[in-house]
Order: structure tokens, then sequence, then C-alpha cells
């Protein structure tokens, strides 16, 4: 699994604490874990949580990562940009608990956390928990477990609806203000993280006609 983790601006300063903590799970489970940035408060590439939604959605429906680990300071402004575009089902994760009955109930390929709120001393430790829960088993298998069937049943009825609730990406992309998509691109590795890893030609092209 590659697994992609983006920081917004206001929260940018915690980076590498967030890295730190997710790089020691993805290690431990064989994960490819790729640092889209922010890295720091003083990045010449400022993200903004609604960048946060369009490169989420840009590197999960183009195959340059199959998860997407961001937020901001209270984490509904992440989930809810990243839940504006198709391809992409966001949690709202601030417990361990929380990792992991999103996973398992709903299925989705990308979390959003509060990383202000209630962040204050073993922060990090809970970030590792978060983590470890998220990760712990395979996707999808429903908790409890008796109650697999129509969880499952329920995330495909909710996959259909999203399917025809949406335009491509590709035409959303082409049609949003050209300037704030340029910016969720700016970041000091996109170009070589994203077109050495995506897998959509298709979107693809559309980012390098946007990057100019």
């Amino acid at each position: 699994m590659k697994i992609a983790l983006i920081n917004e601006n206001s929260q940018a300063a915690k980076n590498a604490v967030i890295f730190g903590a997710l790089k020691k799970v993805c290690d431990e489970k064989g994960f490819e874990l790729v640092n889209y940035g922010m890295y720091g408060a003083d990045d010449k590439a400022q993200l903004t949580y609604v960048q946060n939604g369009i490169l989420a959605a840009t590197l999960l429906n183009s195959g340059a990562a199959d998860f997407v680990v961001t937020g901001c300071g209270t984490g509904e402004g992440a989930m809810l940009a990243l839940n504006s575009f198709p391809g992409v089902i966001c949690g709202h994760v601030a417990t361990p608990l929380d990792a992991y009955t999103f996973a398992q109930i709903n299925d989705g390929n990308a979390i959003s956390i509060p990383f202000a709120l209630g962040f204050g001393w073993g922060g990090d430790l809970n970030l590792v928990y978060i983590f470890e829960k998220l990760f712990s088993e395979p996707f999808g298998q429903g908790y409890p477990r008796e109650r697999a069937e129509p969880e499952q049943r329920n995330k495909k009825i909710l996959d259909g609806v999203r399917e025809k609730a949406f335009k491509p990406l590709t035409k959303i992309l082409s049609s949003l203000d050209k300037d704030l998509v340029k910016g969720a691109f700016a970041g000091e590795h996109f170009k070589e993280y994203f077109f050495r890893d995506a897998k959509c030609a298709e979107l693809k092209k559309v980012v390098e006609e946007i990057l100019g």
C-alpha cells in the first residue's frame, strides 16, 4: 500500500511529528509512505485545507496513492474538502477507536485528523495508536462482525450514489480556478512524486496542462 501524507498551512509545523508516527506503523506493515508536505510553516507553497482536498483527490484518482492521511486544526475542514471530490471517502478520526471503526465499517481511503484540538502532551503517541488501529486489519470487514453484511451492502449503495453525484475529476480540475489548483500542486516534491507514481495517463495530462 502506498500512503500519502498531506499537511495544510495551519498545522504544517507538526509535519515531522506526524510523519514519524505514521512511518513507524508503515515500516512495521511494509507500506510505502510518501510525504507531500507541507514540511514546515514557512514553506513557499502554502496549502489550505481546500487545496488538501484537490491534492488528495488527484493522488487517489490517479493511483499515485492508495490512502491519504491529512487533517487541519479541527479535522473538519479537510474532511469536508476531501469528500467534495469523486473517488474519495474521508473519515474524521480523532481516536484509535475512530480509526478502527472507520476502516472496518466505512472502508474509506482517507482520514482527516484534528491536529490542534487536544494535541498536547502525548499527542505523538495518540497518532501512533491511531495509525496502528487504522491499519491493524484489512478494511471493510465490518464491526461488529455480525453487522458486516448490512454494512458492506450500505457501502456499495453509497459508492453507487457517489458515482452518480460526481462528474469526472479531470473535468472538475479543469473547471476550478487555475491558481487554486496550481497552488495545490505547488509543493516542493509534488512533480517528482506525482509523475513518478501516478498511473492514470489522462489525469497526468490534465495536471501537466494546469502546471503549464
